[in-house]
């Protein structure tokens, strides 16, 4: 944070933050190994993941508070690379794509997030969150000989009621007590109640074993080559993006929720360094995870604290913890998730999609439904372009010009608006070239010149009326739309 000390940074409200970690690390493992799998990985890589950039993140990055770990958006990316080529060239690409994120960082382009329009954020959130609660629909599933099929008869009935029971507390007990984070108290009363009344229910060690050592550093495996770089730099620009993109627009949540500003070029900074260590000790890459930042933050997670209790403990999990920790059922797990979804998801904007321009209401749906149905980056990307693509047609019918007449032999036109590409066609038709006298007055002072198309179109007027035998004079200009023009060879300096 901006501004803040040491103190404020790590120790306020030390038990609050140290509970929040320890709720956020419950519900980091089951998603980083159902992530690890996807991309066809050891579950353990994807703990390690967790445990490095969760811990790294916090202690040097720019948003207290915020959680970063092994997350899917990335995990998707990398499935074919795993597939074709192995687990070593997966390592050196998240090697490379932490210095990607780097450098981002270094060249203090985090601003550049500031692009991105409030719809869009509105349907980055809103699609994440259903992705968060279609991805528990799959602990609804099991593996049968004939394939997977969804739950029947009395392992539903139980798996139902303990998420129902999960979610009745979390919504519950803040009513109560807020001594303690509720999704903590969910997760160890529903644990603690399947385990002495042996519910037929599935469990975290039925996912994945989680028992491990220490992580070991280990350099890829890989021939240090221009081949080498031809395969994994599309990947790790790949990951870097979307790394990049999802780490900063839940930056921009985090900052909104806690009434705080972080330091974004730092927050990237500290992911690439994470991914790269990540890579050297055999973990998988990441980048902030918008479901476990939502849990830690609504648990009283607000320190650097909150994060580093987090990592640690996926590493005392790991090591000493996994006998108890994989006796925890998939549902408390699932029904905390579904929470989350339901308190992530921007209620708020489906009341405004009827007020707010029909345009940014096409960007809020498009976002949400491209996040659903194929990845973040697409997503935010199309949303941009959208956006950017109805702002300059805005822009563009902005345009016009008052005409005065009042002085003999001479007309003088006076444009508004932006001239830039969008526009610079209209602005060639605001002038009635078969109607004007021998000297026409260009007055630009209400008049701001954006691009390349501006001074075409400013060309163009003068090569139009200069074959109709009539003299074009330009008056005015500020001192950056001179400087334009005359940078261009345009002379404007003729009376």
């Amino acid at each position: 944070m901006i501004n803040t000390t040491f103190r404020d940074e790590w120790f306020p409200n030390l038990q609050k933050n140290v509970l929040a970690g320890l709720t956020t690390s419950f519900a980091l493992v089951p998603e980083c190994i159902a992530f690890a799998l996807v991309a066809q990985l050891n579950p353990l890589m994807g703990l390690y993941g967790a445990f490095i950039i969760c811990a790294l993140t916090a202690i040097f990055g720019g948003r207290p508070g915020m959680i970063s770990g092994a997350a899917g958006s990335m995990a998707v990316v990398i499935v074919a690379l795993v597939a074709q080529h192995g687990v070593q060239y997966l390592l050196a690409t998240v090697v490379l794509s932490g210095i990607l994120m780097a450098l981002f960082g270094i060249l203090r382009l985090g601003k550049l997030i500031r692009m991105v329009p409030y719809p869009v954020m509105l349907g980055f959130v809103n699609g994440l969150a259903i992705v968060i609660a279609m991805a528990q629909l799959e602990h609804f599933r099991q593996a049968t000989p004939h394939g997977e099929t969804w739950l029947q008869g009395t392992p539903l009935y139980v798996m139902g009621a303990l998420v129902a029971m999960t979610m009745a507390i979390v919504y519950v007990l803040p009513r109560i007590t807020k001594a303690v984070p509720p999704a903590l108290v969910a997760i160890l009363g529903v644990g603690v109640l399947s385990h002495f009344l042996h519910l037929p229910t599935r469990t975290l060690g039925d996912l994945a074993h989680i028992a491990g050592g220490l992580p070991a550093l280990h350099w890829p495996s890989v021939p240090l080559d221009m081949a080498t770089l031809h395969i994994i730099f599309p990947y790790a620009a790949l990951m870097a993006m979307v790394g990049l993109l999802e780490t900063l627009l839940t930056f921009n949540l985090t900052d909104e929720m806690t009434e705080t500003r972080g330091q974004p070029n730092r927050e990237c900074i500290a992911l690439g360094a994470s991914n790269v260590v990540s890579g050297l000790f055999g973990g998988m890459g990441g980048c902030a995870m918008i479901g476990q930042t939502m849990i830690n933050l609504s648990s009283g997670g607000r320190s650097r604290l909150s994060g580093v209790t987090a990592g640690v403990m996926i590493l005392l999990f790991i090591l000493f913890l996994s006998p108890l920790i994989e006796r925890i059922p998939l549902a408390a797990l699932v029904g905390v998730m579904f929470v989350v979804a339901q308190q992530t998801f921007a209620w708020g904007s489906l009341r405004v999609l009827g007020k707010v321009p029909l345009q940014d209401a096409l960007v809020i749906v498009a976002v949400t439904v491209i996040t659903v149905f194929t990845d973040l980056a697409t997503a935010v990307l199309c949303g941009i372009v959208i956006a950017a693509l109805n702002f300059a047609w805005q822009h563009a019918r902005d345009m016009r010009a008052d005409i005065d007449d009042s002085s003999p032999g001479m007309r003088v036109y006076l444009p508004h608006g932006t001239l830039f590409f969008a526009s610079a066609t209209h602005f060639q038709e605001l002038f009635q070239l078969a109607s004007d006298p021998a000297r026409v007055i260009l007055d630009c002072r209400h008049l701001h010149m954006a691009d390349h198309s501006a001074i075409a179109a400013i060309e163009s007027l003068y090569e139009r009326y200069d074959k109709a035998g009539k003299h074009l004079q330009v008056t005015q200009l500020s001192a950056r739309n001179e400087a334009l023009l005359q940078r261009a060879g345009v002379d404007v300096s003729v009376a």
